[in-house]
């Protein structure tokens, strides 16, 4: 009989996304933006993963493990701030692999930022959700602060 997957947050690794997790990274990439319902196209997914893994850019990306299988992923940018001397930490992107969710994987994924950008002197971690992810709410409500405030944005393309 297998053993069923652990969905402990202690046999989960994370790590910084390496050059050779392109095919690892790529279904858990597509899985969070079905998830958002959009369709990102693949030139900007190519230039997106090469900017992860540009030390010149103020991108970053992990992957959580569970042994040898990827079960999430996590993006964050970090950014000046007129409010502060140290940068913020914007986390972009946070994504659970479907039926893994609930058992402390995004957790993980967020403490595991929040402990970079500490490292790399940022002041804030800070992200947006959609108002319908309720049960990713939850969580966010135990961990961080809610705000107060309210995005507008204007797309200019």
């Amino acid at each position: 009989m297998a053993t069923p997957p652990s969905t402990t947050p202690s046999a989960i690794r994370v790590r910084p996304l390496e050059a050779a997790d392109y095919e690892t990274w790529l279904p858990l990439w597509h899985g969070y933006q079905a998830f958002y319902k959009t369709d990102i196209p693949e030139e900007t997914t190519r230039v997106t993963w090469n900017r992860f893994l540009n030390p010149g850019e103020p991108m970053f990306g992990a992957l959580a493990f569970d042994g040898d299988k990827a079960v999430g992923l996590v993006h964050w940018i970090y950014h000046r701030s007129c409010w502060t001397v140290g940068d913020y930490c914007y986390l972009q992107d946070l994504f659970v692999a479907e039926g893994r969710r609930g058992g402390g994987l995004g957790r993980t994924l967020i403490e595991y930022v929040y402990d970079t950008a500490k490292a790399a002197g940022c002041s804030r971690v800070h992200w947006l959700t959609h108002e319908t992810n309720t049960d990713a709410m939850k969580l966010y409500d135990r961990i961080a602060d809610r705000s107060g405030f309210v995005q507008y944005r204007k797309l200019l393309s």
